[in-house]
């Protein structure tokens, strides 16, 4: 059996655990905000979870992502020409990450709607990465419909 670890691959891998591990926290966090409402020993949880796990998975995830994209490059493709979806899916990466790095000041303040827009982006990068081909530069190919055969009536 040949084992052959190649480094796009690992990289999508890591790539892919950053960010379930920040999308996932950020549920996490935005639950615990919700539960932080008159509780003063759990007052501040959730900012302190979304500034230790969800920024530094969200972090992790870019930098991971830049060095994917270099190794893609050196490999002779080139993601910007791939049509318009990296140009969007660069564009809500990029937002996402803005607002995250601005979500513990908001949970600490008691805000919980930048956190649960860090969430509906993650949802809206992920759709895009999934459904890549509705962002293609030429039009699909289209497909011949076949004809069914019809069948005269027999005259007796």
């Amino acid at each position: 059996m040949n084992l052959k670890l190649e480094a796009v691959n690992v990289l999508r891998w890591i790539h892919f655990l950053t960010m379930a591990f920040g999308s996932g926290a950020a549920v996490v966090a935005l639950l615990l905000s919700g539960f932080e409402e008159g509780r003063e020993d759990i007052q501040g949880l959730a900012a302190t979870v979304w500034a230790k796990v969800v920024a530094w998975s969200f972090r992790l995830a870019l930098v991971v992502g830049i060095a994917l994209l270099v190794v893609l490059m050196q490999n002779g493709q080139n993601p910007f020409k791939a049509g318009i979806y990296f140009h969007i899916k660069l564009t809500l990466v990029f937002v996402l990450i803005g607002l995250s790095e601005m979500t513990p000041k908001a949970l600490a303040a008691g805000k919980r709607g930048s956190a649960l827009l860090v969430v509906v982006l993650f949802m809206a990068v992920t759709f895009t990465v999934f459904n890549k081909g509705l962002f293609r530069k030429e039009a699909p190919r289209s497909v011949p419909v076949p004809v069914a055969a019809t069948v005269a009536p027999s005259t007796r």
